[in-house]
């Protein structure tokens, strides 16, 4: 009788112990399946904190002393058009579709590049890109067609944009009045920023908007006067968004895009 109970209890010794050993295994296995499906990174939008980890790796990859990686901007920017030729988007590497453009000079695709040319945004749709950025993904995108210059030539392509934004800073005598009497929109290119956002429709007509040029669309615009189509134009008027999609905008860069938009129709 004895002996039975002896063999009973050691079966269910061993049996609570197999329990606990695949109970113990389940939980290694779980953790090692989560282990295997963790995220390799962290998606950082800027200005969110996303750790002193990730905080210490972006100063890291922003510093003086790491090259700029050309090829990476223009694989996130650029070459959603200039890899398939969308928007008319010269297609890189191919020399007859660039060569029309490498005679213009490596300055004057950097300035349309910063500042926006035709359908091309400025600086790819991105304003957070830095002059010395768009020059190193400019020079990776046009290096199979053409000889790329050093990058101190970034600054003098970006005169466009500095002079429409803070002016001569230089104070020399009589630059006060100067700047006095010049129009706000003075130095700005309504061409370029009409190019780069109002084109979309205003060459088109979509939406309903007056294309560029039509007189007979325009009269009705142009009787309400100026100061009206600037406040459409800034604030969004039916289905016109604000600054036209893109509120990274100054007012006087949307009223001088204004301004180039109905000259063509008075």
């Amino acid at each position: 009788m004895n002996s039975r109970k002896l063999i009973l209890a050691c079966l269910t010794l061993c049996g609570l112990l197999a329990m606990a050993s695949a109970h113990a295994q389940q939980k290694m296995d779980r953790e090692a399946i989560a282990e295997r499906l963790a995220p390799v990174g962290q998606l950082c939008l800027e200005g969110e904190d996303c750790g002193t980890a990730v905080a210490s790796a972006g100063d890291e990859a922003t510093s003086g002393d790491a090259p700029i990686d050309g090829e990476g901007i223009y694989g996130s920017v650029c070459m959603a058009c200039h890899e398939t030729g969308a928007a008319g988007a010269p297609v890189r590497g191919n020399e007859d579709a660039w060569a029309s453009r490498t005679e213009q000079g490596f300055a004057t695709l950097l300035d349309h590049a910063i500042n926006g040319y035709n359908a091309m945004p400025a600086r790819g749709g991105n304003p957070n890109l830095t002059d010395e950025e768009m020059h190193a993904a400019v020079a990776y995108m046009v290096e199979p067609v053409m000889e790329v210059p050093a990058t101190e030539g970034a600054a003098d392509a970006s005169a466009t944009e500095d002079t429409a934004t803070t002016g001569d800073a230089s104070g020399g005598e009589g630059s006060g009045e100067a700047s006095a009497t010049e129009p706000a929109t003075a130095g700005i290119d309504g061409a370029a920023v009409y190019g780069s956002v109002c084109m979309a429709c205003h060459d088109t007509g979509a939406a309903g908007a007056p294309k560029k040029g039509d007189a007979t669309a325009w009269a009705p615009r142009l009787d309400k006067g100026i100061a009206t189509l600037y406040d459409h134009a800034i604030n969004g008027f039916n289905a016109m968004p604000a600054k036209g999609g893109n509120p990274s905008l100054s007012d006087d860069e949307v009223k001088a895009a204004v301004d180039h938009l109905v000259s063509a129709a008075q």
